[in-house]
């Protein structure tokens, strides 16, 4: 990789100049000599000169990759020119996925209650958990994805309780979880509800005994329809009923109580219920004791959350396996005591689940620590991110003022039908084509911006065919191919006919590999879909350019050499487009 190699080399220069540094290498701006650049003024004050003799004193100690053609001192700045050559050459190679490397990184995303049908708010960790986990596995990670079934909680007791007190009876009309969700809602909405606890309490005592579980998979089964719809992935669902017949809190309990940080204290506001002392893992707060156990002995959600991590991260076992009957994912497993013992073992977990929850999480990772695994801490990453508006809305299923995910997806399609319709009458299948149109509109908005930033989705600007939206990036690939549709057979290119216009679009299809390695280091999707934006404006950049008021890339028509040479990129453009829309969990269309 390109980028990389230069970093490499800087790094050694600069290590020759008594720094041990490793400046990141970025896309030289375009009115300015060369491809790429790297900025040397913060090292003005480490190495005491001007950052323009830093850039001069560094082009004479670099060993220059072969690949480029020369360093150019610009300012405070270095930036190199690649050689033709080599830039087309590597353009034009296939992408392959990086070698694989040791460690498994298990990602939990999803995870909805089982008590109702999926909301807006849950299609942005589908995305980004479901992305990320794409990512990470092209990046040569195993990757393991964990969607936990929380059949023991609350929300699903309240859904069962108030199907069976309002003698409420399917009739088929509509999936369930929308069904069953209208009777949590109701129960919600119900004068009485205060005088109904004792009804739920007794459902949730069943669940816990793992007594209602049909009851609940038939919720699930509901859900896992729309999540396929979604084209999100899962390798385990794990029941938090099986977490608790399993004793896994129980064994993570003894692991913390051998930490002189989790004690129990005989006076003040927490006498009587066992606390942890999360002061030397999470300094500056106010209150640094956590609750793990009441005095009463009800266990907290924190223990909960520690003890599922330490099974993740192998330091508990006790979980059981087996294949999990369903119509949409044939490989899936789900925990059962009836099952095979396994234990994932992960050295680096990925927790997608929003910015409210990164107390919690960060109490996670220091109870790692405090059993005296604090590399384990250290592979414990949060992905944390804000709320999602609809149409400027914000949701909340409670309240029943939310919009169904399946409600999303079909008004994105309606939506889709409509622009394909009238953009491409004759298209021969519009129906199958606005159904992607609408999925890529919908993921791409939940992954295009940095997540801890809020998202407003709204369908008429998702659905754009122009600007930063998913249906953008389809279009620019359906461009590609009809091309390559139309081109037939071609033989070699001729580099030496290449013209600048062909040298840019190279070095734009170049990023594409550091784009996935930045998107998997830093387990965000965003970086890959900002570069799948950048790609199609370059490419669209390319098809459009004129020159005396002619196109001044014509592809079929081009003389032979050039004509090669302009296929072989616009076949690695395609190429590169519909793999990267992949990796974001978004089909690419051939015709829109």
């Amino acid at each position: 990789m390109v980028r990389r190699a230069l970093e490499e080399a800087i790094h050694e220069a600069l290590k020759e100049m008594g720094l041990e540094l490793k400046p990141k290498v970025a896309r030289a701006p375009k009115d300015k000599p060369g491809d790429y650049g790297v900025p040397l003024f913060a090292l003005a004050k480490e190495l005491k000169k001007p950052p323009q003799a830093i850039a001069q004193e560094l082009k004479e100690r670099l060993k220059l990759p072969p690949f480029v053609e020369e360093a150019i001192p610009v300012g405070g700045y270095l930036n190199f020119r690649l050689r033709t050559e080599a830039l087309l050459l590597e353009a034009l190679k296939e992408k392959k996925p990086f070698p694989k490397r040791e460690g498994l990184v298990l990602i939990e995303h999803t995870s909805v209650n089982p008590n109702k049908e999926l909301h807006v708010g849950h299609l942005r960790n589908i995305a980004l958990g479901d992305a990320l986990a794409r990512i990470l596995a092209y990046a040569g990670r195993e990757v393991l994805v964990l969607n936990y079934i929380d059949d023991t909680g609350r929300q699903a007791a309240e859904t069962l309780f108030a199907l069976r007190h309002y003698g409420l009876t399917w009739d088929g009309k509509e999936k369930y979880d929308h069904f069953a969700g209208r009777a949590y809602v109701r129960l919600h909405q119900d004068p009485d509800y205060e005088r109904l606890q004792l009804g739920i309490e007794e459902v949730l005592h069943a669940l816990e005994r793992g007594e209602l579980r049909e009851e609940v998979n038939r919720i699930l089964l509901a859900q896992l329809a729309t999540m396929h719809a979604l084209n999100a992935h899962y390798d385990l669902l794990v029941w938090e009923s099986d977490i608790v017949r399993a004793g896994l809190l129980g064994k993570a309990l003894a692991l913390l109580q051998q930490s002189p940080y989790v004690f129990r204290p005989q006076e003040g506001k927490y006498a009587g219920a066992l606390v942890m002392d999360a002061s030397p893992f999470i300094p500056g707060l106010e209150d640094p004791h956590f609750v793990l156990v009441r005095s009463g002995g009800a266990a907290t959600y924190y223990a909960k959350d520690i003890a599922f991590q330490f099974w993740k991260m192998g330091l508990l076992e006790g979980l059981r396996f087996r294949p999990y009957e369903n119509p949409f994912y044939p490989g899936l497993r789900t925990s059962a005591p009836e099952g095979e013992a396994y234990t994932p073992r992960a050295r680096e977990t990925i927790n997608v689940i929003d910015v409210r929850q990164s107390h919690p999480q960060a109490l996670v990772r220091a109870a790692l620590a405090l059993v005296g695994h604090p590399e384990l801490a250290q592979g414990a990453f949060h992905l944390a991110y804000e709320t999602v508006l609809l149409e400027g809305k914000q949701m909340s299923g409670r309240k029943g003022v939310a919009v169904s995910v399946d409600e999303v997806l079909e008004e994105a399609k309606r939506r889709a039908l409509a622009i394909v319709e009238e953009k491409n009458p004759e298209h021969p299948a519009k129906e199958e084509a606005a159904a992607m149109v609408a999925l890529g509109a919908i993921r791409f908005a939940m992954v295009k911006t940095e997540p801890k930033k809020q998202i407003d989705f709204r369908y008429s600007e998702a659905l754009s065919f122009d600007g930063d939206t998913g249906p953008y990036i389809q279009y620019a690939h359906a461009r590609a191919h009809s091309i390559l549709r139309k081109a037939g057979m071609w033989g070699e290119p001729d580099l030496a006919q290449a013209t600048p216009y062909e040298r840019a679009l190279a070095l734009s299809l170049l990023d594409f590999e550091e784009a996935v390695l930045e998107a998997a280091e830093e387990k965000t999707p965003h970086v890959l879909a900002q570069y799948l934006l950048d790609l199609s404006a370059a490419w669209n950049a390319y098809y459009n350019a004129k020159e005396g008021g002619k196109a001044a890339t014509p592809v079929l028509t081009a003389p032979k050499g050039l004509r090669e040479l302009r296929l072989g990129l616009v076949l690695r453009l395609q190429e590169t487009l519909k793999l990267g829309l992949g990796l974001l969990g978004i089909p690419a269309p051939e015709v829109m």
